[in-house]
């Protein structure tokens, strides 16, 4: 069982950056990433990466450019640097994790954490 806690959401200016963080208080390696909700939405993908740190990395074009993903195995944690960030980055962001870095970036990754509301308002 793999338990996911995400953290760093709050509520932030247009322009703004933000970075959020997910730890994983057991050891794991599985393919990481985030997907965000906004509200009566459905769940998107945001960024994924492969198991270790220098894995590659993808991203739905909302956030190319803006946004970086990372991991550091040896503190358990991914992030989501977000950058420049705009009102319709208004969700809750979600990480999840599976074995299957594909079933990530669909939404269909086994774990997932309870999410961060993530709010970008003037």
């Amino acid at each position: 069982q793999v338990q996911l806690v995400e953290s760093g959401g709050g509520l932030l200016q247009p322009g703004g950056p933000l970075r959020l963080s997910c730890s994983a208080p057991g050891r794991t390696f599985y393919p990481t990433g985030w997907l965000g909700q906004a509200a009566g939405q459905e769940r998107e993908f945001v960024a994924a990466i492969g198991w270790w740190s220098g894995s590659s990395t993808y991203y739905a074009d909302s956030g190319q450019g803006r946004f970086t993903i990372s991991r550091d195995n040896d503190k358990n944690t991914l992030y989501l640097q977000m950058n420049n960030l705009k009102s319709e980055d208004t969700a809750v962001y979600y990480c999840s994790a599976d074995r299957r870095l594909e079933f990530v970036r669909a939404g269909r990754g086994d774990y997932w954490g309870q999410g961060t509301q993530v709010t970008v308002s003037s």
